[in-house]
């Protein structure tokens, strides 16, 4: 099964993230997300973060975790190619863990693709089909 592809959108990038698992599907989501940015190929993975996150639904926490990594990009000055993902419902609500490995953004070592200034909502989705598959919708 393939981690994840792109598809196309008007002035917009696309992709859709696939796992055997939901955890494995939102690791492959988080290095979806920094192949636009760079190629995670050349990126070392020596400098860890660490979050936890709790949303109402999949889609909200899909959501709120690519933020969480576009957030530790831009503040940090940080690339990512590395991400360990725990998701587990409590109540009604899912509650992730994510570590997430990389390190200092480089231009001079690292690749500069497509900055991505914001993630969106418009047909972000979390489905369960044998496997799972998560899409979402970055704006450039």
């Amino acid at each position: 099964m393939k981690k994840y592809e792109y598809f196309d959108v008007t002035a917009d990038i696309g992709f859709k993230a696939y796992g055997n698992t939901l955890d494995e599907a939102f690791e492959n989501a988080g290095l979806a997300i920094f192949n636009i940015i760079s190629d995670t190929s050349n990126i070392s993975s020596y400098v860890g973060k660490v979050f936890e996150i709790t949303s109402e639904d999949e889609v909200s926490l899909l959501y709120d975790y690519l933020e969480e990594l576009l957030f530790y990009h831009e503040v940090d000055f940080m690339l990512f190619s590395k991400f360990e993902v725990e998701i587990e419902k409590v109540g009604e609500d899912f509650h992730l863990k994510a570590r997430i490995m990389g390190e200092p953004i480089n231009w001079e070592k690292h690749e500069r693709k497509t900055e991505i200034k914001a993630i969106t909502y418009h047909k972000m989705d979390v489905k369960k089909i044998g496997h799972y598959e998560l899409q979402a919708i970055v704006d450039l």
